[in-house]
């Protein structure tokens, strides 16, 4: 799942795949600011074919926290 959550990181910031780690923070250590971070979440529902609580996904602060969320949601 990481390497998917990279991808989909990617086409919203512009940061080094290296920095992209499960302990990463989206908005401190990535960049994200939350309309990124909202429209992310929209195409994570596309391309993993679920469906994401905004609020709950909302509170996710890293990476890691994010994966987790999702993999709950399966």
């Amino acid at each position: 799942m990481l390497e998917q959550l990279k991808e989909l990181i990617m086409n919203y910031v512009e940061v080094d795949e290296s920095e992209i780690v499960p302990e990463a923070r989206f908005s401190e250590d990535l960049g994200f600011n939350s309309y990124d971070f909202m429209c992310m979440l929209g195409d994570i529902e596309d391309e993993m074919d679920i469906e994401i609580d905004e609020d709950k996904a909302a509170a996710s602060k890293t990476v890691e926290e994010l994966m987790n969320y999702l993999e709950e949601q399966k």
